[in-house]
């Protein structure tokens, strides 16, 4: 009998333990798991990290030079056709400045227009064309206060085409400044003392006063080579088995 219950303790307490390590090799499989789906993740994140770098670097080297040569185009474009009488926009200048014969007006513009684009073009008149672009654009925002009937349909908001036409020089303002802040960047040395960290006027032979200075005390004065600092000092009594000249006896 006692055998039996030996035999029926001994088999419940293996489907114990069968019951306990089950889940615990369910919890390793599933830490491994979900270990492995993290380093995967992981490392699809970096290589997103790497595209997304490669491509904004691609942006900021080429991001200027399409603005200006876009910007360029179209003022070329734009004044060409106001020198050959055949800009859509020609009416509507005619209109805003009537005080000076259009057939005067309209060709001077439109080559100012071609100036400027050739300016923006060509890196060594960067800011010529820069000065001529913001001295010509409050004269494009003249016909929204001039003609506002040709400008909007319905004031502040609705524009007609010639009032989205004239608005989006805004966009042109925009560029202009974004080119503008460009102008020192070709040809400026850097600064190692600024890069460094140290202010103007500031050298070496400062920076080695300074660590003299520090640490340094006060009632310390310089030594001679040789001498030792108990021989300056008045009324010391020098050491045990030495003898001064005056006490030696005369013979």
């Amino acid at each position: 009998m006692s055998a039996t219950f030996a035999a029926a303790r001994s088999l419940v307490t293996g489907v114990d333990s069968l019951r306990v390590t089950k889940p615990k090799a369910d919890d390793a499989t599933n830490r491994m798991s979900v270990s492995a789906v993290t380093a995967q993740l992981r490392r699809y994140r970096q290589q997103l990290d790497r595209l997304d770098s490669a491509v904004a670097g691609a942006m900021a080297r080429w991001s200027v030079p399409v603005l200006r040569g876009a910007l360029g185009v179209v003022f070329i474009w734009f004044g060409a056709l106001k020198v050959v009488g055949r800009s859509p926009a020609q009416e509507l200048v005619e209109a805003t400045v009537y005080v000076v014969p259009p057939e005067l007006f309209v060709p001077v513009l439109g080559s100012w227009e071609v100036a400027i684009g050739l300016c923006l073009l060509y890196r060594p008149l960067l800011r010529l064309g820069i000065l001529l672009l913001f001295a010509q654009l409050p004269g494009t925002f003249l016909p929204l206060v001039v003609l506002p009937s040709a400008t909007f349909e319905s004031f502040p908001f609705v524009l007609t085409t010639e009032g989205q036409y004239i608005v989006k020089n805004l966009v042109i303002i925009g560029a202009a400044l974004v080119i503008g802040g460009t102008v020192r960047e070709e040809g400026r040395e850097p600064d190692p003392a600024a890069e460094a960290g140290e202010l103007p006027g500031s050298s070496a032979g400062d920076a080695t006063a300074d660590s003299r200075a520090v640490g340094s005390d006060p009632s310390e004065t310089d030594v001679p080579r040789g001498a030792s600092p108990e021989e300056d000092e008045p009324g010391s009594v020098p050491p045990e088995g030495t003898e001064s000249a005056a006490d030696e006896p005369k013979h």
